[in-house]
């Protein structure tokens, strides 16, 4: 399995659900909700639930600590669960995740959040390439409709990063994309 044979534990990741990276999502409501499921989840299980929150310092977006750079109401870190900060798409690139997934002892990820075609994306294959075995929640990624600069649309680009993860492969890791109600944790 993964290239961490002393981690046999796995990790949530929620990535970016913050209120302005998911307040035009495709289907925000629904991701949203299917990600507090499996929070919940992994909280039953005591399986580390690890956030990821982006700095939005290289968009246009809100400043650190403004209402738009929250986690969306709908999900709350608990005291102890790990907030990781990063400043890249890959929320593993300069920040402390690879720390935060060891001393949990995850040798498996699975993946949830926003932006498909940004931060997930980048997030999955920075997993993968660490040696992480990495689970992508078919029904639990989203990103906006970037459409008028000519990229298709958002269900086609969650469709298609479905379709492509699930034929990921390399030695000593695995690579699969499940639905949130078929998620092991």
């Amino acid at each position: 399995m993964s290239q961490f044979p002393d981690r046999s534990r796995t990790a949530l990741l929620v990535v970016d659900v913050q209120n302005d990276v998911v307040e035009n999502a495709h289907e925000r409501d629904a991701v949203v909700g299917r990600i507090a499921e499996l929070v919940q989840r992994a909280r039953s299980a005591d399986v580390p639930v690890v956030w990821v929150q982006d700095s939005l310092a290289d968009d246009d977006g809100p400043a650190t600590g403004t209402m738009g750079w929250k986690i969306v109401p709908e999900l709350e870190p608990r005291a102890g669960e790990p907030v990781v900060h990063k400043d890249y798409g890959d929320a593993f690139e300069a920040t402390e995740l690879e720390t935060v997934l060891a001393e949990r002892g995850a040798g498996r990820v699975v993946v949830t959040g926003a932006q498909t075609d940004a931060c997930i994306r980048a997030t999955l294959h920075g997993a993968f390439v660490r040696g992480y075995d990495v689970t992508l929640v078919c029904d639990a990624h989203t990103t906006e409709d970037l459409t008028a600069y000519g990229a298709p649309s958002p269900a086609e680009v969650v469709a298609h990063t479905n379709l492509y993860w699930q034929f990921q492969g390399g030695p000593d890791r695995v690579a699969d994309v499940v639905a949130a109600v078929d998620v092991e944790l």
